[in-house]
């Protein structure tokens, strides 16, 4: 069975990719909206990891209404909820059986509900499949220890496939590079370099 699974090239993504490699056919697709190049990354990184790899393209109207709620809420939680909302919708019409992300347990952004999941599932007859939604972050973090080499670092210094990515260089483009600090929190993020 074939499953595309959400991919930004992090630790997330990557070990929900290896736990899946046993069951499916897994392709890492990555979500992007044509505004960087950003999603070359992850395919040197699927490749590495030794899966294939799919640019998913989502339209980038998506994007313009995600940074309006930025705008509006005055930080990124809600409109990288709906982006990862269209991104599993994008992923699960392009064919494949099942679909995934590499979503935690303890993740506060982004999440799919039980009802989400059941309706994508309904409505265009994929599985949906969260294979890291039992796993806490201290948990993860073990396990990618052991598997993974990782780069970790401040947001606007590590390069991934993300929406976060490429909504902070829309927004640096409307705006000017300061206003990204004004919406987006400090915080880290991670870009696999290899197996172990």
């Amino acid at each position: 069975m074939r499953l595309g699974l959400l991919y930004s090239g992090g630790k997330d993504s990557t070990l929900a990719a290896l736990l899946l490699a046993d069951f499916y056919e897994v392709t890492l697709a990555t979500a992007h909206f044509g505004i960087t190049d950003d999603w070359k990354h992850a395919r040197d990184t699927a490749e590495a990891a030794g899966f294939a790899f799919e640019r998913v393209d989502v339209e980038r109207a998506v994007a313009e209404e995600a940074v309006e709620r930025i705008r509006e809420d005055g930080y990124p939680r809600n409109a990288i909820q709906f982006v990862h909302g269209h991104a599993l919708e994008t992923l699960a019409e392009a064919g494949f059986d099942a679909v995934a992300d590499g979503t935690r347990r303890d993740d506060r952004v982004p999440t799919v509900s039980r009802a989400q999941a059941q309706s994508l599932e309904d409505r265009h007859d994929v599985d949906y499949i969260a294979p890291l939604s039992g796993f806490g972050r201290n948990a993860v973090d073990r396990l990618v220890a052991d598997r993974l080499e990782v780069t970790v670092g401040p947001s606007e210094e590590i390069t991934r496939a993300d929406y976060e990515a490429e909504l902070r260089h829309l927004i640096a483009q409307e705006e000017g590079a300061d206003a990204v600090e004004t919406y987006f929190p400090a915080h880290e993020q991670t870009h696999v370099t290899g197996l172990r």
